[in-house]
């Protein structure tokens, strides 16, 4: 993928949670699989799944670059979205305050179910 293609960050936390399918007995597990889901996307796009607490440490797999987050989640994310200035960006997440301090960077943001069908 070129370093001037979109970028897309996805908020793993919050698109987990965004359904009831009883991700918390399995946060890793949910983890995963959203993550097997980002890989099936073939939109020509970078993807970067940033997961935290209980999630961190799933590995990444061709098509998603996972990115742990060594405290908040969400402070990653704008790490992440400053640290490509100049691309597209696109934070995928529902969680307002966090879209407000994407924005803020010149991020677009898109919510969970462009990345997560409803249950």
């Amino acid at each position: 993928m070129t370093a001037t293609g979109t970028v897309l960050i996805v908020d793993g936390a919050n698109v987990v949670g965004s359904v009831p399918d009883g991700w918390w007995r399995d946060r890793r597990g949910a983890a995963e699989r959203l993550r097997d889901r980002l890989a099936e996307r073939d939109a020509g796009e970078e993807i970067v799944l940033v997961v935290e607490g209980a999630a961190r440490g799933v590995e990444s797999v061709p098509g998603v670059r996972v990115d742990s987050a060594p405290g908040s989640g969400d402070d990653r994310i704008v790490e992440l979205v400053a640290a490509h200035a100049g691309r597209d960006r696109v934070v995928v997440t529902a969680d307002r305050e966090l879209r407000s301090r994407v924005e803020a960077y010149g991020a677009r943001c898109a919510g969970p179910r462009t990345v997560r069908p409803a249950a």
